[in-house]
């Protein structure tokens, strides 16, 4: 009973509980937009979307009055319009646009096993975990006021440089792929199918890195705030760190099934931290 009337407060008297029932919403309707279109990618979709919804609003609801929770709304919307536009010119917003490795997923598990993984993993998982990972703003809002620390300044660099690192790297690997597909329309040889240039050469994934690394960096923020190091806020974090490396896993089995040469890449350059190659 306890934990029932604790969870209702939370929901209904904090800014971050509100953006609970606006993520169950998301819930239900990346379902029933998957079930509609047959597309999968809604939650993807959203992912980039959600996040500056949620810190914009929980900003918002102390009328922008706390500067650290203003810095933090200002840092996951700047991550939010990088990760859109990149998305958008990718086609991920138009009909059809569906993120290709859906399509393998649903290959390999079959109907059946596919819209199981859709109502339980797919859109409740994931966009419970868009608002999990955002959950440091929470925490920087329960101890507003509190003034900035040296611990804030350091996030704040360390943000902009990860945010930095990922625009590189999507925009190396843009243009990759982009003058890989001008070879292919035109007739070319293409002796390279996979990009290993850049900073592709430190890190087989670095955009995921600098992702990954940019979230890890919002709860510097929560730490800052509230002068402790470990709170529940943390455990979003964590999923995503899991979620991001069976994703990459699984690409990965994708390319090496496409590539024979995949595996050399493998063997010469770090996975996911970026380190120097091997060879």
């Amino acid at each position: 009973v306890l934990r029932g009337a604790l969870m209702d407060a939370f929901i209904n008297t904090t800014p971050f509980g509100h953006m609970f029932q606006l993520c169950l919403v998301s819930m239900a309707l990346t379902w029933l937009l998957s079930v509609i279109t047959r597309e999968y990618s809604w939650v993807d979709r959203w992912w980039s979307i959600g996040p500056a919804i949620y810190a914009i609003y929980v900003a918002w609801f102390d009328g922008f009055a706390d500067l650290r929770l203003n810095i933090m709304a200002f840092l996951v919307t700047a991550w939010a319009v990088r990760l859109t536009f990149n998305f958008a010119r990718k086609g991920g917003y138009a009909p059809g646009g569906e993120d290709y490795r859906w399509a393998v997923l649903r290959e390999r598990l079959g109907p059946v096993g596919f819209q199981a993984l859709n109502i339980t993993f797919v859109s409740p998982f994931q966009c419970w975990l868009i608002w999990a990972f955002t959950a440091p703003v929470h925490t920087a809002w329960e101890h507003r006021g509190s003034e900035l620390v040296a611990l804030d300044f350091v996030a704040i660099a360390l943000f902009v440089l990860l945010w930095l690192g990922e625009t590189i790297a999507d925009e190396q690997m843009w243009a990759f792929q982009e003058d890989k597909r001008r070879r292919k329309e035109a007739g070319e040889e293409v002796t390279q199918p996979f990009f290993r240039g850049g900073l592709y050469r430190f890190s087989r994934h670095p955009n995921y890195f600098c992702e990954i690394g940019q979230w890890w960096v919002l709860y510097i923020f929560a730490i800052g705030a509230s002068g402790e190091f470990l709170h529940w806020t943390i455990g979003g974090l964590i999923a995503l760190t899991i979620l991001f490396d069976g994703s990459v896993r699984f690409g990965e089995s994708i390319s090496s099934s496409k590539y024979p040469a995949y595996a050399d890449y493998q063997k010469q350059v770090s996975r996911i931290i970026p380190w120097f190659p091997k060879g």
